[in-house]
């Protein structure tokens, strides 16, 4: 973990904005500090959470600073929120019901049977998950996992799952239940663009920031990520409809399918005979991404509220505690509707405002700089945006709609990053001139405007270092004014690394349980996005697979692109190798785990033509780069 001792102090615009959110807002609402403590049973001893090399994945008491008054170097909003997400321990919802907070970025729910346990969302990684079952059964018993719940497909919610159960216990029985897509979802997400995805996360979540009221104070939908060991166990049993239901160690429980929400894959959950509702990530104690500053395919805030509208519909009535996969739950028939509704106006009046300035002609950036939130949301704690934000989710939501290009032709071939920068620094004067009145700008409290227009001198040059000086300084001002935490996180995560050079990625979601899911068409998917297209445009290689009880699988990498066919028709060419062989051993060769050379003195293996060709064809095939630059070119 990077150290913080060149941070600077916040700057007296940033401490005016600040202490003017202190007045504007109700701090003295004391509901959701109640509502996170409610039910607390204990918490661990032992705060700090290792893998198996004794190396920490977690510490529970990182965030003890939080219980100080807030400085000016953070957004008083955003340190009640991470305030009251730092609270970490067994807390009882309802009778029956029990969740793991403040272990993870996520919350693990626990359900009791008749025999054993449910667990929902074993959060991201295997340690945490033990460390709170361990929690869990030290205050409720030693009773065995009788099922697992993944409420949807994003890694915090199934990552630690070996955390809790093995595949002896799926062997002997215990059902693991997720929604319709679930596995496709969560595999392909999390290795089509996982180098990427992961990258950004480690801006995103600043899990490599320190943990102080200069650094990471938190990311609005929970603390950042733990560090551990990610897995997948594949569901066993499909949720398929909404109504459906299903009883599980006498759990009855009643679904509401909500794909294209949240996550393309999710669910929520009524549990009649507790009156409680699951609301996985569908609603939560803050305004949720549209899309995530980690890339994700756009979400669609219109069924989003209109899922919510179901909601209420099907199970308000019966329901006397509403939960979440992240925070705290709300208690009250009457709270649950008001919460529930207001969440559900909250994405709804999103998607129809930004809709309605698109087609008066505004563009991504000029909707989010004019649309204004009603009062009554803007009052609710629940909308403001911790984790996604109105600005980022407007903007997202005109990308769903229209894409990339505003129409303006001016910006339909526009040069790239650096050679735009080194134009736009020659045309303002040279370095030094924009740099002295970026200096300007930053006395006055202009830290955007600083942000935006020493860019280019960076790009231009990034060895820069009055450059990065300012950048890193301006980019920290930010940050300290952010209500949201990922845009701290962000501008933080970007000025450590302008001062100290990357810091690397720490979590990885490109993990061996998710390769091994991986359909072999979305193996083959995954590789084809790997391959040096330029450097193998002259390239004409084919392999064929022989599998047993299954058709030839058919490789061809031919003007750059690789593709595959099942079965022998027209589309699979010639092939200039065929090699037999078990599902298990072409899954190692592709992934890399055996060589092609090794192939031939293997008796489980049968070759036919030249096998120099496999190597030939694996040989163009390039390796992502999971610490790839992101504030220098």
């Amino acid at each position: 973990m990077a150290r913080n001792t060149d941070a600077k102090p916040a700057e007296q615009a940033v401490a005016q904005a600040n202490e003017a959110v202190r007045k504007n807002y109700p701090f003295g609402d004391g509901q959701d500090l109640e509502d996170a403590r409610r039910g607390f049973m204990g918490t661990a001893e032992d705060h700090v959470i290792r893998n198996a090399e004794g190396r920490a994945v977690w510490d529970l008491g990182a965030y003890g600073f939080l219980d100080r008054e807030c400085p000016d170097t953070a957004n008083p909003s955003l340190w009640r929120q991470s305030r009251l997400c730092s609270d970490h321990g067994l807390f009882e919802v309802t009778e029956g019901i029990y969740q793991v907070r403040g272990f993870d970025l996520s919350n693990m729910t626990i359900v009791e049977g008749e025999r054993g346990i449910l667990v929902i969302d074993p959060l991201l990684c295997a340690e945490t998950a033990a460390a709170g079952l361990a929690l869990y059964r030290g205050h409720r018993g030693d009773r065995p996992v009788t099922g697992v719940l993944y409420t949807h497909s994003h890694a915090d919610h199934f990552g630690g799952v070996r955390g809790v159960i093995g595949d002896e216990d799926v062997a002997n029985g215990v059902p693991v239940f997720a929604p319709h897509g679930f596995l496709e979802h969560a595999v392909s997400e999390n290795v089509y663009a996982g180098t990427a995805m992961n990258r950004r996360a480690a801006y995103m979540y600043g899990a490599a920031l320190p943990k102080s009221a200069h650094g990471q104070i938190g990311a609005g939908l929970g603390q950042t990520l733990s560090t551990g060991v990610v897995g997948l166990i594949a569901p066993t049993a499909d949720i398929t409809r909404s109504g459906q239901t299903e009883t599980v160690d006498g759990i009855r429980m009643v679904f509401q399918l909500t794909p294209g929400t949240e996550a393309p894959a999710e669910l929520n959950i009524h549990f009649p005979d507790h009156a409680a509702l699951c609301m996985a990530e569908n609603a939560t104690h803050n305004l949720h991404n549209l899309l995530t500053l980690r890339g994700a395919e756009v979400r669609d805030p219109r069924v989003w509220a209109r899922y919510l509208t179901e909601s209420v519909d099907l199970f308000v009535d019966s329901t006397d505690v509403a939960f979440a996969s992240h925070h705290w739950p709300v208690w009250g028939r009457d709270r649950v509707l008001a919460f529930l509704s207001e969440q559900r106006d909250l994405y709804a009046y999103l998607h129809d405002q930004t809709l309605r300035m698109l087609n008066q002609g505004l563009t991504g950036p000029e909707i989010a700089e004019q649309i204004v939130m009603p009062p009554a949301l803007e009052r609710a704690w629940h909308t403001h945006g911790y984790y996604g934000s109105v600005s980022h989710n407007t903007k997202a939501i005109y990308q769903r709609y229209l894409g990339w290009f505003d129409g303006n032709p001016a910006h339909l071939w526009e040069h790239p990053p650096v050679e735009a920068s080194r134009r736009y620094v020659d045309f303002m004067g040279g370095a030094d001139e924009v740099l002295k009145r970026a200096r300007r700008s930053y006395a006055d409290g202009d830290f955007r405007w600083v942000v935006q227009v020493v860019n280019h001198v960076i790009f231009a040059d990034p060895g820069d270092t009055a450059a990065r000086e300012l950048q890193a300084d301006a980019l920290e001002q930010l940050g300290y004014g952010s209500e949201n935490g990922t845009w701290r996180n962000f501008y933080l995560m970007g000025a450590l690394e302008l001062r100290h050079g990357s810091v690397g990625t720490p979590t990885s979601t490109v993990a061996p349980d998710l390769l091994a899911a991986l359909t072999l068409e979305q193996l083959c998917d995954a590789l084809a996005i790997r391959v040096d297209g330029p450097g193998s445009w002259d390239a004409d290689i084919t392999v064929r697979w022989k599998l047993p009880r299954s058709e030839p699988l058919t490789l061809r990498l031919r003007n750059g692109v690789l593709t595959h066919v099942t079965g022998t028709g027209p589309a699979a060419a010639e092939p200039d190798v065929t090699v037999g062989l078990d599902e298990a051993t072409l899954r190692a060769v592709l992934l890399g785990g055996v060589p092609p050379d090794e192939l031939p003195g293997r008796p489980d293996v049968e070759i036919t033509g030249d096998i120099g060709a496999l190597g030939a064809l694996l040989g163009h095939l390039g390796t992502p780069d999971p610490d790839f630059a992101v504030v220098t070119p």
